[in-house]
């Protein structure tokens, strides 16, 4: 006898799609400035203790000092931007390491008590750089729903340091180990000597960012997308009202006109690690929600509304509801006492990134 999941039927688990919830890469590579400005690349290549970011994260410092992302809470940035200059005066990328796990840590005055180790690597990445390249090439497969692996060579005697991709000349060692990253679907560090000199890379597995679908296009979906655009998640948004289904209304995201019945010819639903259904239209979201039944996935599915609602919903599908398996949540989102349209969404987001991330939500 199925149990029952928010008011829905629970049958079978979805599968789960690789996903990657650090979107420094796509961020950097959507903000970026297309003009011919010098900047480089700081990469976090390795890490010790607590650390405010992990391995691959990244940001860009720009020659007049501004930058785009964060390695650490602030504490380390002023820092970076002045090695960095040194980067873009001579061309020649260099690791740099930070160090703040002992009791007297005091770093340039800001004393940060982190208790962690960092190790970044700073390298030119203005246009037709190495670095833009392999960023460029890893982003074109990543914003696809595809995964993609970057090499990041940050000690070494025999070739220069940087980023590469798997397609660029790189010693045979680390062509494998970036190919058993994509299949492994994991990262992991090299370190070997030969001839007595010393290499170090990082190879990154990346998989796609967060990829979210919502099923209706209303007014209080604008800012569901806005805080997930914020998030640098990729969101596909379908309604099947054509004043509602305008792409003004949701910069950055996919918006197609369908009706609900045809969801699966609009979107490649098999890609998205998440859908919404929030039409506000009763026969709509039941259309939406026998779509996502039968295609099997995403395994989260959200649903907007109160529990008599869903309870509607649950007998307007009969016996399609088990085929949703444990996937519904609704009402959608964290008890955060939400009562505005922005607070509403910022309880979707929040469950959607604590259950991509496999966290509960609670404190």
């Amino acid at each position: 006898m199925p149990g029952m999941h928010n008011g829905m039927l629970i049958g079978v688990r979805a599968p789960r799609l690789d996903v990657r919830l650090d979107t420094s890469l796509e961020m950097l590579l959507e903000r970026a400035p297309a003009a011919q400005i010098s900047r480089v690349l700081a990469t976090v290549v390795a890490t010790a203790g607590s650390t405010y970011r992990k391995p691959g994260a990244r940001m860009l410092i720009m020659a007049d000092g501004g930058y785009l992302g964060l390695l650490s809470g602030g504490c380390l940035e002023a820092d970076l931007k002045l090695h960095a200059q040194e980067v873009l005066s001579t061309g020649v990328p260099r690791a740099i390491e930070y160090d703040m796990r002992g009791p007297d840590d005091i770093l340039f005055g800001i004393g940060a008590g982190c208790e962690g180790a960092m190790r970044v690597l700073l390298e030119p990445a203005g246009p037709g750089s190495r670095a833009a390249a392999a960023l460029a090439t890893a982003g074109r497969a990543t914003q696809a729903g595809q995964p993609a692996s970057l090499v990041a060579v940050h000690e070494s005697a025999d070739m220069p340091l940087g980023t590469y991709d798997a397609a660029q000349p790189l010693p045979s060692v680390l062509t494998h180990a970036a190919a058993q990253s994509l299949g492994e679907a994991a990262s992991r560090d090299m370190d070997w000597k030969e001839g007595g000199r010393r290499t170090r890379a990082f190879v990154q597995f990346l998989a796609p960012p967060p990829h979210v679908l919502i099923c209706g296009a209303g007014p209080d979906a604008q800012p569901v997308v806005s805080a997930a655009r914020a998030l640098g998640w990729r969101v596909s948004v379908v309604d099947h009202r054509p004043a509602y289904a305008v792409a003004a209304n949701f910069p950055g995201a996919e918006v197609k006109h369908s009706a609900p019945h045809l969801l699966r010819e609009a979107i490649a639903v098999e890609r998205c690690h998440a859908a919404v259904v929030m039409s506000h239209h009763l026969p709509s979201d039941a259309s939406y929600l026998r779509e996502l039944a039968r295609a099997g996935v995403p395994a989260y599915v959200g649903l907007l509304g109160p529990e008599a609602r869903r309870n509607r919903l649950a007998q307007e599908l009969g016996p399609v509801a088990q085929e949703l398996g444990f996937r519904v949540r609704g009402p959608v989102g964290i008890d955060i006492g939400a009562v505005t349209p922005e607070g509403i969404a910022l309880a979707i987001v929040s469950q959607i990134h604590a259950w991509l991330a496999g966290r509960s939500g609670e404190p």
